[in-house]
């Protein structure tokens, strides 16, 4: 069976209202790099936890779907059903 690959949102556990939008195919190594600050993008908030999650079978659709995730319309839509 072909890996999944998702998109998630993490947010900072102190401030909710920062948050990070990403694609991978392991979320639990994903959010322990972003947690111990390995990624530059991140490292200056932390600690982070999930605040949701997609999983997705097309590598294509997960990468469409975290581009308008990251589009203004997408944080817009993450802002109000997450």
């Amino acid at each position: 069976m072909k890996e999944f690959v998702y998109v998630y949102i993490l947010v900072i556990l102190e401030y909710e209202m920062i948050h990070y939008t990403g694609i991978t195919r392991r979320l639990e190594k994903r959010l322990l790099e972003r947690s111990r600050g390995i990624c530059p993008h991140t490292s200056q908030h932390r600690p982070w936890r999930f605040e949701t999650a997609i999983a997705f079978k097309s590598k294509n659709k997960a990468r469409l779907f975290e581009k308008y995730m990251k589009s203004g319309s997408g944080r817009e839509f993450a802002r109000r059903h997450f």
